[in-house]
């Protein structure tokens, strides 16, 4: 198995239903406006879409790092995907830590996350995955309480066409023990590629939990070729209702057939001005032709 350290975002209490502790957003995803649902793979179906990972096939290496400036919240994770078997699967842990100061009264957040993402293609149009994750949550700021436990991911991926996807999924669907920090939340979106180094993506995400809530984002990824060689251009945008907050978006890359290198930031520009900062970097092991729609489940 490959190993893939798997960016995260941990949220400070100020903006908890924007960025759930459990959020495992990289820069490319959250470059695009977190609106990846549809098409998700490798570490991006850890967070976002579980059912996503048979979608290529391909072994990827991958470190990444976050960090958020407002409260001093630096992250960093390690997790393994393989898509190339009959049952595409990753292993992840993360740690993230942060130093939040509310009400003149500081203190700090931490937060261990391990699980195990499967999925598999039944029919050459429909996908479906889960992931199992243990966390450990832990605060001294005052009215949080520390928690742990396991909790369940759900989600699918219908191939409407060659060209465009339809993706839902449900985080902490059903969870040990309840948390604050891990709400439950229930996600779609589609992603479409009308030419092959084009895609557009729109996504919406509801807390199911306490006040209904809704946050929305679309992006866009233009993957410029150069010889063997690939520069991905993102952005996006990010709205959340309960917070009135909107975000912008973007990112750049590189990738080569042995290694990639992905670059994210966002910045709120409304309601706020909280700045998240992100990168990755990714080794290959063997990558396959994608599975396409003729083809039968589990003879790809």
């Amino acid at each position: 198995m490959r190993l893939i350290l798997c960016t995260l975002v941990l949220a400070s209490a100020g903006t908890a239903s924007a960025d759930a502790v459990e959020d495992q957003l990289g820069p490319r995803e959250m470059a695009v406006g977190e609106a990846m649902r549809g098409g998700a793979t490798g570490a991006s179906a850890i967070g976002l879409n579980p059912a996503g990972l048979p979608l290529n096939r391909e072994l990827v290496f991958e470190g990444g790092y976050s960090y958020r400036p407002s409260d001093s919240a630096s992250v960093i994770g390690v997790s393994a995907c393989d898509s190339t078997n009959l049952m595409p699967g990753c292993f992840f842990y993360g740690y993230s830590g942060s130093s939040p100061e509310l009400e003149g009264m500081s203190g700090t957040r931490r937060t261990h996350l391990a699980g195990l993402t499967l999925s598999r293609q039944f029919l050459p149009r429909v996908l479906i995955g889960s992931t199992t994750k243990y966390y450990d949550f832990n605060s001294t700021m005052t009215g949080e309480k520390a928690a742990s436990g396991f909790a369940f991911d759900l989600g699918a991926v219908v191939r409407m066409t060659q060209l465009v996807n339809l993706g839902v999924s449900a985080q902490n669907l059903w969870a040990s023990n309840e948390s604050d920090q891990f709400p439950r939340t229930f996600g779609g979106g589609l992603l479409a590629r009308p030419i092959p180094t084009l895609a557009l993506s729109f996504d919406m995400r509801w807390n199911l939990d306490g006040d209904s809530t809704a946050r929305y984002g679309g992006g866009i990824e233009w993957f410029i070729r150069s010889k063997q060689n690939g520069y991905p251009l993102r952005a996006g945008a990010v709205h959340d209702n309960s917070l009135d907050a909107t975000y912008l978006s973007g990112g750049l890359g590189m990738a080569t057939m042995k290694f990639g290198i992905d670059l994210g930031a966002r910045r709120q520009i409304k309601n706020g001005n909280e700045t998240v900062l992100l990168a990755s970097m990714r080794f290959f092991g063997p990558r396959l032709t994608s599975p396409t729609l003729d083809a039968e489940p589990g003879l790809q």
